[in-house]
């Protein structure tokens, strides 16, 4: 059995990501980019303690006509062991209420992954093979667990990168524990050359066009990520 009153769990990687979605109906979580991590603070849950899950941040784009600020709703997430599809209800409320949104909105599978996906060559390999329109690190760990405890499962997932861009090296290991920036990582990567200031510059620019539209998102979203409360079940 489903509780109506329990809130929604959105599931981030980012700390930014994390506190964009908590708010009225909704406990937010996350694991600084950390599959790992991320498997175990879930797994920890017992019982899960959520009506819904919902996958919510910023993703890679694969699919080469979606640029930066573009959004995804879930359809489905698919990983190297096959796809776990959305809920279509949750899905469906979620589309509705970006119906405002002036940027585009598409609807269309993720991919999942437990490493960064950085270079363009890995981009259009992981689209080829799975058909996906943007990835990330957070929305198969999410619809995994969703899975085990029955319960329903939404993505929502802004483009930062997009499909014909590279992300520098360092952006894989430049976030604390807790999905934070590591400024210091960030300034030894540019120290030792594995950054230029033109990489983070231009990773800055498609960030903050990312995380505007995703702060949008969330206003429009409301209360419980506009995930609608199940039935009560008839006496």
């Amino acid at each position: 059995m489903i509780d109506p009153a329990a809130p929604v769990l959105a599931v981030t990687g980012l700390a930014r990501e994390r506190r964009l979605a908590a708010g009225p109906g909704v406990e937010a979580v996350g694991a600084g980019g950390s599959p790992v991590r991320l498997r175990a603070l879930l797994d920890a849950r017992v019982p899960p303690g959520c009506r819904a899950v919902v996958s919510f941040g910023i993703a890679g784009g694969l699919d080469p006509a979606l640029r930066p600020g573009d959004v995804v709703v879930g359809t489905g997430v698919v990983t190297g062991d096959g796809r776990r599809p959305a809920d279509l209800d949750a899905a469906a409320a979620l589309l509705g209420l970006l119906g405002d949104l002036p940027n585009r909105v598409v609807s269309a599978d993720l991919a999942g992954v437990d490493a960064a996906v950085l270079a363009v060559a890995d981009k259009v390999a992981l689209r080829a093979g799975t058909q996906a329109a943007a990835v990330d690190m957070e929305s198969h760990v999410a619809a995994a667990f969703a899975g085990r405890h029955g319960l329903p499962f939404a993505a929502l997932r802004v483009i930062c990168d997009p499909a014909d861009r590279a992300l520098p090296p360092f952006a894989a290991e430049a976030l604390t524990p807790d999905g934070e920036p590591d400024i210091r990582g960030v300034l030894w990567a540019l120290a030792t050359g594995r950054a230029r200031v033109g990489d983070l510059v231009r990773l800055g620019r498609d960030s903050a066009a990312a995380f505007a539209v995703l702060g949008r998102c969330r206003a429009l979203l409301g209360a419980g990520l506009g995930v609608p409360r199940p039935e009560p079940a008839a006496s």
